[in-house]
């Protein structure tokens, strides 16, 4: 390790700053070379007589400059890119701005394989939809053919839903089939229900068909049935959505109990369910959809997005009856005319052969070794997730506001999205959602926790001092 020892009255930039400046001075003068490993933080912070978030908010915009590399449990390395010839290596004079290094907490999706071999399972599955790719070039049925409804019946069986094939849909994501259903369901004005902390596509699609979204109170199972029932009486809504599994963003799950109590209170008022069953199949044993308890009036959406991969745009519906299905239907190809055969003839290959079963045993391990990070990292109750989430939802102490957070975790280059995105109606909580999955890897995961942690101890003055 360099027994590296900054001086920062060196440089007249603020302190965090400072310090991504003295790393690219010293390793243009050569006192740093490429390879060597920087001061773990908090020694460096001891050093400096600095706060560690003034250390890791150097580190970070180092590396974002392309000087350092992270890695958990190694520590920070000099890669490069300062402007000169150090030991015999021609250096970069700059850093592309466009390789800038943002640690994109917000989006939330599932971690993406790395393992060599599933990747190689995946790339064998594209090569055997590729030799039949001309008929799939051609335009299709709406709603899958056989052989794909045969395999989205088989994925849907898992979670004891067993619909006739007429009523079932791969739909080219779960986005486009809420917006075909709501505009079924319900007219510009009317009311539809949903949790009052919610999916934000649910509040644009609502916006965009100029529906009334009224949210219900929840408490740790989910929405209130007797809040629903007192809404049903008041409002007369035309549905109610709800995200039962892995919630985003508190990542609950509603428990059979509860699922039952709602289901009821939707048969006595005859409310429609649109039931996103995004997360449904992360658990290993979660509670039944509402569409197996009460499938008269549920349309189930069984998102792929989120157990096999965003950019398949694929999810099965199944419609509540067959009147449903011609209505449902007509709305869906007057939008988008078809799914993707390509993809759905990727994912009934790989539903077939194992390999969705194997991107999902990974997505779960990945998402449990990522939960039990977080756990390490973050105090225990500071914070609501599952172990098997790909997110947390982080309430603010300390003085904290949503928005100062997230501009602080920002300036720093770690993204996280502010609790308005997911707010129905009232004041929004003081609270951040923050991701864990995508492309962002480990070692970086880790490194933006640990900042975030350290800057959760005291307040935003703190914080903000140390600049």
């Amino acid at each position: 390790m360099k027994d590296w020892h900054p001086d920062l009255s060196r440089s007249s930039s603020p302190r965090y700053m400072a310090i991504a400046d003295l790393i690219e001075m010293d390793l243009r003068s050569g006192h740093l070379a490429v390879g060597d490993r920087l001061p773990p933080q908090r020694e460096l912070a001891k050093r400096l007589n600095v706060d560690f978030t003034t250390v890791a908010r150097g580190y970070v915009e180092a590396q974002k400059r392309g000087l350092v590399d992270s890695h958990v449990g190694r520590g920070t390395f000099v890669t490069g890119s300062a402007g000169t010839e150090n030991q015999g290596l021609t250096l970069d004079m700059a850093p592309d701005p466009r390789r800038a290094s943002v640690v994109d907490l917000s989006m939330n999706m599932p971690p993406e394989p790395d393992d060599p071999e599933l990747i190689a399972r995946m790339r064998d599955g594209m090569s055997a939809v590729a030799a039949n790719l001309v008929p799939l070039l051609r335009y299709q049925g709406f709603g899958g053919s056989g052989m794909d409804k045969e395999a989205a019946a088989a994925w849907l069986g898992r979670r004891g839903l067993k619909p006739s094939q007429e009523r079932i849909f791969v739909t080219p994501g779960a986005h486009p089939a809420l917006l075909a259903i709501f505009g079924l369901l319900a007219k510009p004005g009317e009311t539809v229900l949903s949790e009052i902390v919610t999916y934000p596509g649910m509040r644009s699609i609502a916006a965009q068909l100029r529906l009334n979204l009224a949210g219900l109170p929840m408490d740790e199972a989910g929405i209130l049935p007797d809040a629903f029932a007192r809404a049903c009486e008041r409002l007369k809504p035309k549905a109610l959505y709800l995200n039962p599994t892995l919630q985003n963003p508190t990542t609950l799950t509603i428990p059979a109990k509860r699922r039952e109590e709602i289901c009821a209170v939707a048969r006595k008022y005859q409310v429609p369910i649109v039931e996103d069953d995004a997360y449904g199949f992360i658990p290993l044993q979660g509670p039944s959809p509402l569409a197996a308890t009460a499938p008269d009036l549920t349309w189930h959406i069984g998102g792929l997005a989120k157990c096999i991969g965003a950019g398949l745009r694929l999810a099965y519906v199944v419609a509540p009856d067959t009147k449903a299905v011609w209505p449902f239907v007509s709305a869906m190809r007057a939008n988008n005319v078809m799914a993707s055969p390509l993809n759905m003839a990727l994912l009934t290959r790989w539903i077939e052969d194992g390999t969705a079963d194997a991107i999902l045993r990974f997505i779960r391990s990945e998402a449990a070794a990522r939960q039990q990070m977080v756990a390490a990292i973050l105090p225990a109750g500071s914070y609501r997730a599952d172990p098997l989430s790909f997110n947390i939802w982080l309430p603010l102490l300390n003085g904290w506001t949503r928005s100062t957070f997230a501009s602080h975790m920002q300036s720093s280059g770690i993204a996280v999205l502010a609790s308005d995105a997911f707010t129905v109606e009232g004041p929004a909580p003081e609270a951040v959602r923050v991701c864990l999955g995508g492309p962002v890897t480990r070692e970086k995961l880790q490194g933006a926790l640990e900042f975030m942690a350290h800057a959760l101890e005291g307040p935003p003055e703190m914080a903000a001092s140390f600049f």
